[in-house]
């Protein structure tokens, strides 16, 4: 059975690290956007922090105006980042849990806790027509609470197969079947599955063979094989992993 293309949202938070580093206007995070654009890259994924350790707000006026491929927006669930989507308008918004001591986001919101903030959180979002997308665990519970608040989509943290996988664990494929049974027991339910977190050019194909999955976010591994073989090479080789396994 052939299978509808999976899209690739590559995120870009870390051409922002390497021009914070240096204090400097380069590289800017909007023409990475335009090269992955150029690349076949379907969306673009940035993390706007409390800290502003990457990404920072002109940076999203930037992608949201220039950059010409769909903007999601990651960001933590405060009355500021509210403001700033509410303002900013952009394709969808993705709530992530966020510890400002963390390298980068540890594990998937807890949303069966948090129901009726998120609730009342999203619904001036919601009335925007802007997408919510939830960054949850493989969890039945999870996703039922995601539906219950009104997402449209939700993006399964791959963290815990990715590791297995680099480690060469053999739990790995039970940490995939993980993600196979949640990808399709939320599609049941009438919603979109993204998935990200950790996924490389080796390990992307076993998530891309998943039937349901629409969509993944990939930014560390695509910015890091940037170096040795430009971005838009990067994200050209990620695009050619993902379809082959699909196809």
């Amino acid at each position: 059975m052939k299978l509808d293309e999976v899209r690739l949202g590559v995120n870009i938070d870390h051409v922002a690290t390497v021009r914070n580093a240096r204090g400097t206007n380069y590289p800017d995070p909007l023409e990475a956007a335009k090269i992955v654009k150029k690349a076949g890259g379907n969306g673009i994924t940035a993390h706007l922090r409390e800290d502003r350790r990457h990404i920072v707000d002109k940076d999203i006026m930037n992608l949201k105006q220039y950059n010409g491929l769909p903007l999601n927006l990651e960001m933590a669930v405060t009355d500021e980042m509210q403001n700033i989507a509410l303002d900013i308008i952009p394709n969808a918004i993705c709530l992530v849990p966020e510890k400002r001591e963390e390298r980068t986001t540890e594990g998937g919101l807890d949303v069966c806790k948090s129901i009726n903030r998120l609730r009342s959180f999203l619904e001036p979002i919601k009335g925007k027509n802007i997408r919510v997308s939830l960054f949850i665990e493989p969890s039945e519970e999870q996703i039922d609470a995601a539906k219950t608040i009104g997402a449209d989509i939700i993006e399964l943290h791959t963290g815990h197969f990715c590791e297995l996988y680099e480690k060469k664990d053999e739990n790995y494929m039970e940490a995939l079947r993980a993600l196979e049974k949640a990808t399709s027991y939320a599609h049941k339910l009438g919603l979109e599955v993204h998935a990200g977190h950790g996924l490389t050019t080796e390990s992307v194909g076993l998530v891309s063979k998943i039937p349901e999955m629409k969509e993944l976010n990939i930014g560390h591994a695509i910015i890091s094989d940037s170096i040795f073989m430009g971005l838009r090479g990067a994200v050209q080789l990620m695009k050619q992993k993902i379809n082959e396994a699909r196809f």
